[in-house]
């Protein structure tokens, strides 16, 4: 009896720091919970505040591609392709897009124009991460694999997306889909963040007030990033989906539904280099990932055009999201095995060799500088 009374003592010892644990862990959830809701209203604050300095600098811009002839959807399709590689990003360039358009400095077809391009170079950010681990951690080269796979999907679906949404644009067949900024939210915007612009505008140049813009916006990307769970480390869940993982529709969706959750296309697609090499998703996965995502992406430019009052601006940015989603939607159903393995058997080309890669890296920055100073 004694024997047994001394290991009930003993067990309900080592029990007592299990049952603090389980109580302090609704504590724990509510103080992360709180934070990640503190880091969001955050990096909302300076996504606005953000959209507005752009809004208001951007004659400097203007007077920047006046200056260099740069005007017509060609050009401004290269001055997205560019600045999307250049902040490895397609967001903040397609945010960036809205406020021009919003403040008359470019057309509703050269703004269709430039959103296209944020889509093209906004995957160079994983060939970016890719290049990194294979130069610093000596791994194989399946990141920069990944990279290349990406980049050629964002090629092939969203260049003929471009013709597509122009010729959309301008029949009208979306015009009737226009949504005004709810009045609540204008008057906020008014109230908060009107003196802080009018004061920017009449003390600093224009150029600069669209670079501080610029910045923010790109920090309120990062402040966005902080109230996001850890989505790198594989969890039980995705242990237990990794066979549906291998079907095509499913990283589809996947892709759909991650980069909705983090609003941003190139932490999303970032993702897919650590889940790859670890083994849950193939090479084949990774192109209908990269369609998914290259479409719930434009919800957070479809926010811009809302916070920047622009019925019309929101009407370019859904001209934008039909007309690749429809593109994407039949490739995926109707052409898919045929597509993945054109894609695959180019990229293998391209990375049989040093001199292959380079071709490639040289084609995809220059292309877009020609279009940008044709």
């Amino acid at each position: 009896m004694r024997g047994l009374s001394l290991r009930s003592e003993a067990a309900s010892l080592t029990a007592e720091p299990a049952v603090i644990e389980v109580a302090r862990r609704p504590w724990r959830i509510a103080i992360v919970a709180g934070l990640r809701l503190a880091w969001a209203a955050a990096g909302f604050f300076l996504f606005i505040l953000a959209l507005q300095l752009l809004k208001v600098g951007a004659k400097g811009v203007a007077d920047i591609l006046e200056g260099a002839n740069a005007n017509g959807p060609l050009n401004l399709l290269g001055f997205g392709w560019l600045g999307s590689y250049l902040v490895m990003s397609g967001s903040p360039v397609a945010a960036i897009a809205m406020s021009l358009f919003s403040a008359e400095a470019i057309s509703d077809s050269e703004a269709l124009a430039m959103i296209n391009g944020s889509r093209l170079g906004a995957s160079f950010i994983v060939l970016f991460v890719g290049f990194l681990l294979y130069a610093t951690r000596r791994r194989t080269a399946d990141g920069l694999y990944i990279g290349v796979v990406a980049l050629l999907t964002a090629f092939t679906l969203w260049l003929p997306a471009l013709p597509l949404g122009l010729l959309a644009l301008r029949s009208g067949c979306f015009d009737g889909i226009q949504v005004a900024s709810p009045g609540a939210l204008t008057s906020f915007v008014d109230v908060v963040f009107d003196p802080m612009t009018d004061r920017a505008d009449e003390h600093l140049h224009n150029l600069l007030i669209f670079v501080m813009g610029a910045a923010g916006l790109l920090i309120s990307f990062a402040v966005f990033d902080r109230a996001l769970p850890d989505l790198e480390q594989p969890s039980l869940r995705v242990e237990r989906l990794k066979d549906a993982l291998h079907r095509p529709f499913v990283m589809f969706v996947l892709g759909l539904i991650v980069t909705a959750m983090t609003l941003s296309v190139s932490i999303s697609l970032t993702l897919l280099i650590p889940l790859s090499l670890r083994g849950y998703v193939r090479r084949t996965g990774i192109i209908p990932y990269v369609m998914g995502a290259n479409i719930s992406t434009w919800v957070d430019t479809m926010l811009a055009a809302l916070l920047l009052d622009s019925p019309r601006a929101f009407t370019i940015v859904f001209t934008q999201m039909a007309v690749g989603a429809t593109i994407s939607l039949l490739v995926l159903l109707l052409a898919y095995k045929p597509y993945s393995r054109l894609l695959l058997a180019t990229a293998h080309r391209v990375m049989l060799g040093k001199r292959e890669f380079a071709l490639f890296l040289g084609a995809i920055f220059l292309i877009p500088v020609i279009l940008f100073l044709i």
